[in-house]
């Protein structure tokens, strides 16, 4: 099974603990957290405890790491991850996909260019049935994302959180695709698209 992923302008590989002062970066932009905190600090030791070794931990259910680092192919530089996990433990049927970009990634259609070649991935190499992907309601960016992915509307939930942030009282949003619906003509991963700049990270639940 691949352990890496390319499209046009990504490498996705899996997340290694020598990513932390990015993945520090990133997690304490408010902007790119806005959707997942209300944009509050996140200390050092929580992105080093836990949630690097979450985000490279092996599941056996899809033969490695659920969360890809992505790399700019023109430069090497790391933009950001995306997560393609089970939503069942020891269960490859439904996997939720995820994404969390830096800013300066943005608006460019790489959220788009990367969903696109972890779906692709779920449904010919790991079995999958059905791709979920969820988000706060008010995140209008990542629901075009998963929009232009081909994901569909399922529901409007509404979650506890830990710590309520501005618009988490419109609930989440659950979008879905699957097998029988999902097509790729063209067997491309990286389906040419214009920049869109409602390109935004989306709010990877867990």
């Amino acid at each position: 099974m691949a352990t890496t992923l390319t499209t046009d302008r990504l490498l996705l590989r899996p997340v290694r603990d020598s990513d932390l002062e990015t993945a520090y970066a990133i997690n304490n932009d408010p902007e790119v957290m806005r959707y997942l905190n209300g944009g509050r600090p996140v200390p050092l030791e929580r992105v080093r405890d836990k949630d690097l070794p979450r985000m490279t931990r092996h599941h056996p259910a899809i033969g490695g790491p659920a969360y890809w680092a992505a790399e700019d192919r023109s430069t090497g530089r790391l933009l950001g991850w995306f997560l393609l996990r089970p939503v069942r433990e020891g269960d490859s049927s439904l996997l939720e996909l995820g994404y969390r970009l830096g800013r300066d990634a943005w608006g460019r259609g790489l959220a788009t260019e990367g969903s696109r070649a972890l779906i692709r991935r779920a449904f010919t190499e790991l079995g999958a049935e059905r791709v979920t992907a969820n988000t706060m309601t008010v995140n209008a960016g990542s629901r075009r994302v998963m929009e232009k992915c081909g994901l569909r509307l399922l529901r409007t939930h509404f979650d506890k959180w830990p710590q309520a942030i501005e618009g988490s009282e419109h609930g989440d949003v659950e979008y879905v695709l699957d097998r029988a619906d999902w097509a790729d003509p063209s067997g491309r991963t990286d389906p040419a698209d214009p920049a869109d700049p409602t390109d935004e990270p989306d709010r990877p639940t867990g």
